[in-house]
């Protein structure tokens, strides 16, 4: 890769990071958490700049990253323990008394509890605005998986919230 092509990615990358800090988000639902994913996938991602393949699709390969990364990091803290589950140092003071932000609340406590490929697809293509072509490259699966996961996602979203389909 040349200097100047090298430099035309990172000022890619930049531009992607709002992009990368939404998907951080929707995989960490903290946004101290999120704002580390994206610092840690914009490290791996400059020191492996060599590997990405020009004319490939940057922001498929950067949220690739970041999606193993997030993993990697489940697996570490499942054997580690940072502090008493009671805490209450994270809890709100006051609740919110909105409805809209009672039945958002609802909307994505279904959704963390969704299974793992279903949500990852949910969040990628509807959430993300991802085509199914980009969600399938990085999840590692055919389009027509990525199709079949996000219908059944939203079909399980949607019974979830005592809703009917049209």
């Amino acid at each position: 890769m040349t200097t100047s092509s090298r430099d035309e990615v990172r000022t890619d990358v930049v531009a992607l990071i709002p992009a990368l800090r939404a998907f951080a988000w929707s995989l960490c639902r903290d946004t101290t958490d999120a704002d580390d994913l994206v610092q840690e996938t914009l490290l791996k991602a400059l020191a492996n700049l060599d590997k990405f393949a020009p004319g490939t699709r940057l922001r498929a390969w950067l949220f690739t990253i970041m999606r193993n990364t997030f993993y990697s990091r489940i697996r570490t803290q499942g054997r580690e323990t940072t502090g008493v589950e009671d805490c209450v140092s994270g809890e709100l003071i006051s609740q919110p008394t909105q409805e809209w932000n009672v039945r958002g609340g609802e909307l994505m406590e279904i959704v963390r509890g969704l299974p793992v490929h279903y949500r990852d697809t949910l969040i990628l293509v509807v959430m993300m605005g991802e085509s199914y072509e980009a969600a399938a490259e990085i999840c590692g699966c055919t389009v027509g998986t990525v199709k079949s996961r996000v219908n059944r996602a939203r079909n399980m979203v949607i019974s979830a919230l005592g809703e009917t389909t049209v």
